[in-house]
């Protein structure tokens, strides 16, 4: 598959890039973004998933989506190319998911009680992986449907680390456990 520059993304039309779409080989990941505030950060993840191929994003919940100006930007037109849907929360994402023939493990990436080091656990597949707000993260309630939540240590102040930054820590260690 040829590989595409930004500027080609950026122009590309919307119904060549589901024709594109549908030659990339998905992987069993989705990715589930939950009130995710800034839009940069939410084009930041569709170049995410296009780079991991993930099968489909979920948009949930308060938060802006495309054609919005600053994610066709900050995405680079990878939006037109990755599969994504709206739904008015995370937990009928999760419902959804669930429901499928292979359910995905829904894995959260917050600081919780119940959180484990994101190199501790084995991934099996599908997987969807959640990320939440930038400010206040997960919801709790959302936390409570997901079968594993995982963190990234943090050893200076801050702490937390940029959304964009936290799915793709974590999203290179679940593609490390794909097999061909």
């Amino acid at each position: 598959m040829k590989k595409m520059n930004s500027s080609q993304l950026r122009n590309i039309n919307p119904h060549i890039g589901q024709d594109l779409s549908q030659n990339v080989k998905r992987n069993p990941i989705y990715f589930i973004l939950e009130h995710v505030y800034d839009t940069y950060n939410v084009g930041g993840l569709f170049r995410l998933a296009d780079a991991l191929a993930v099968e489909k994003i979920y948009l949930c919940g308060e938060m802006e989506t495309p054609p919005n100006h600053k994610i066709q930007k900050a995405s680079i037109g990878t939006y037109k190319i990755v599969p994504w849907e709206y739904k008015k929360s995370a937990s009928i994402a999760i419902k959804e998911l669930k429901a499928l023939k292979q359910k995905p493990a829904i894995i959260a990436v917050e600081q919780d009680e119940r959180s484990v080091e994101y190199t501790s656990i084995d991934y099996s597949f599908p997987v969807a992986i959640l990320v939440g707000n930038e400010t206040y993260g997960v919801l709790p309630e959302t936390l409570d449907l997901c079968d594993q939540i995982v963190e990234i240590p943090m050893w200076g102040i801050n702490k937390s680390l940029n959304v964009i930054v936290s799915a793709a820590i974590v999203g290179y260690e679940v593609s490390k456990h794909l097999v061909d």
